[in-house]
């Protein structure tokens, strides 16, 4: 019989449907991984599919990254560090990037250790997202969505070792 600290860390481990689960049936999960910065851990990251989830194409399909906070941030700081990756992506207007920015400070609260946040990609349309389980936006933009999951998703992530632990090394592109 393990012991608590044990026991605690097998529940934590264990793979569990995101806090929005109603909302997002049939979506499985796909894997995980831990983000770190300069050796602190900031997040537990997890990818929810649907099943025949094609990983060369997320734009064309329905999915869910969540997001569990092991440390407090605020809300406006997790939406400035999303816009600088999402960035990285390629060129952005300042006028498109004041909007996604705005609408990111709305929809991201401070977070505290163990919160989570869940971002649900819709095809065509944008991103949902909750806090703890509930509600707290949307952006109906495609281009926003590509970008935004593309932080984690995209071969040009600033953290390729998660991509890959999220995605799976058979769908990891080759480097760059």
């Amino acid at each position: 019989m393990p012991t608590l600290p044990a026991a605690q860390a097998e529940i934590a481990a264990a793979p569990r449907p995101p806090t929005s689960a109603p909302v997002l049936a049939p979506l499985r999960q796909a894997g995980s991984g831990t983000y770190s910065y300069w050796g602190f851990d900031i997040y537990q990251a997890r990818l929810w599919v649907e099943p025949g989830f094609d990983a060369k194409a997320p734009a064309r399909q329905r999915y869910a990254l969540e997001l569990q906070y092991l440390r407090g941030f605020k809300g406006r700081d997790i939406a400035q560090r999303s816009l600088a990756e999402m960035r990285r992506q390629g060129p952005l207007s300042e006028e498109q990037a004041q909007r996604w920015l705005q609408a990111m400070q709305a929809a991201f609260p401070d977070v505290a250790s163990g919160d989570r946040l869940l971002g649900v990609h819709v095809p065509g349309h944008g991103a949902q997202f909750y806090a703890n389980g509930r509600s707290s936006g949307e952006v109906a933009d495609p281009e926003f969505a590509r970008r935004f999951f593309g932080i984690w998703l995209s071969e040009w992530t600033s953290a390729p070792q998660l991509r890959e632990a999220l995605l799976g090394p058979s769908v990891v592109a080759q480097p760059r």
